[in-house]
């Protein structure tokens, strides 16, 4: 099955996610990049949409969309992806490292709910959804930090126990 991962990270951690994931599948990747500054209009609830890819999506029998999620939101560069290449998305796999929890997935900021959202927007063609909170990998003793939360990224370093132990059932899954 011909895969193309496409990733939009801002402190790294969603990069680092779909960095192993394409290397697991030994697939192709590609950034996505919004057109303008997504934080700053994120607040103001304005989307500028992304820059086309250089991939053709119509190519690939999956996508990979690996990004994070902000409050609770399917934040405007990975919804613009996929409104703008609904047509050519074949199947599509949604993953995340986010800040929710799992328990807390379905309240407000939860990634359940942007879950949801992918589903009405992709409908049969949604193959997955996957999570992988970032408090996977803070520290007990932080567990209760927000600022730990904060600062803490996906990377060699912290990227085992739990977490790569869902990374390992995630890939067996889709492979």
């Amino acid at each position: 099955m011909k895969t193309l991962v496409v990733y939009y990270s801002k402190k790294g951690s969603n990069k680092f996610l779909a960095t192993k994931i394409s290397e697991q599948l030994e697939c192709d990747i590609e950034e996505l990049k919004p057109r303008s500054n997504v934080f700053l209009f994120f607040l103001l609830n304005i989307n500028f949409g992304i820059r086309s890819i250089k991939s053709n999506i119509s190519d690939y029998d999956r996508i990979i969309l690996c990004g994070p999620i902000f409050v609770g939101r399917f934040i405007p560069p990975l919804k613009s992806f996929v409104k703008k290449y609904k047509k050519q998305i074949k199947q599509l796999i949604f993953v995340t490292c986010c800040g929710s929890t799992f328990e807390k997935k379905e309240e407000k900021f939860g990634h359940a709910l942007v879950f949801k959202q992918v589903k009405e927007i992709m409908n049969d063609r949604l193959a997955h959804c996957e999570a992988f909170p970032i408090d996977l990998v803070v520290p007990e003793s932080k567990k209760d930090d927000e600022a730990a939360f904060m600062e803490t990224h996906l990377d060699d370093s912290n990227f085992h126990g739990e977490i790569q132990e869902r990374f390992d059932k995630f890939i067996k899954l889709i492979q």
